[in-house]
């Protein structure tokens, strides 16, 4: 991971680039020319990508987003035409580890989208935490268009985000949602302007760079086991995740700067 401020193509993966500005972690695809589709050498690279942000605890935000015209146009189809199933296999063997990844970190992960997220980008997507959608955004899951089921999680994150009858509907019709309904049903979590997609994600990222990590990481993690869990379960994992968090330096912070009416600076400890 290149951590001087400035992007850097990864040299062991092209279709890929990733770097690190003040604490924020970038991911971003680099096939425009075939709108990101993914093949295998993406595929490694991204899962590379994500296992060197988890090992890096100096980053406090992670942005994923696409060069060009779109996201993630999902897979790469003529790359599958001559092999199909050990293609396939080394597509989800990599893209999967990736996404376990992703959705594991403590820190929070923000979709960045425009144009086309079909496929495997959408299940991308889902992985993240907070998605920002341009306004000429498409969604669809459109594997049955090759007679393919579904990949990259998208069979899991779509239903819990949307609904399984909304979900079914999408995948088994062929639907492609705009960004308006996207909103509309909680696949995203805002809308902007064309043209205004990079700097409202980075503000975001800067926003969230300066939560308490330690926090971000709880709350997360609380968030996401709570389907998993009763009602029980969940407040006793609550209590202590709180309890752990009172016993920081950041929750002193935090409460210190509350009462002078300041910005905290949280320190991850």
């Amino acid at each position: 991971m290149d951590k001087r401020n400035k992007a850097v193509t990864d040299s062991a993966a092209p279709p890929l680039r990733t770097w690190v500005e003040h604490s924020i972690a970038h991911i971003q695809f680099d096939r425009p020319e075939v709108l990101n589709a993914i093949n295998v050498p993406m595929a490694k690279a991204f899962h590379a990508a994500c296992k060197r942000i988890s090992d890096d605890t100096s980053v406090r935000a992670v942005v994923i987003s696409g060069k060009g015209r779109a996201f993630l146009a999902g897979g790469d189809v003529v790359a599958m035409v001559d092999t199909p199933v050990t293609t396939s296999q080394e597509l989800i063997r990599y893209m999967h580890g990736g996404i376990e990844i992703l959705s594991s970190l403590g820190c929070p992960v923000i979709a960045s989208l425009q144009g086309s997220v079909a496929g495997g980008g959408l299940g991308v997507a889902l992985a993240c935490d907070i998605a920002i959608a341009e306004e000429n955004t498409r969604f669809s899951v459109a594997y049955l268009k090759i007679g393919a089921c579904a990949d990259c999680s998208t069979s899991w994150g779509l239903p819990r985000v949307v609904g399984l009858r909304n979900a079914l509907r999408i995948a088994l019709l062929g639907d492609t949602v705009s960004a308006e309904e996207a909103l509309n049903l909680g696949l995203i979590s805002r809308v902007v302007k064309a043209g205004e997609l990079a700097t409202e994600t980075q503000k975001i990222a800067e926003k969230l760079a300066r939560e308490a990590p330690l926090a971000v990481a709880s709350l997360k993690r609380l968030f996401r086991q709570s389907f998993d869990h009763n009602l029980h379960d969940q407040l006793t994992a609550e209590s202590e995740a709180f309890l752990t968090c009172a016993a920081t330096e950041d929750f002193k912070e935090g409460i210190s700067a509350f009462l002078e009416k300041r910005a905290p600076n949280y320190q991850g400890r």
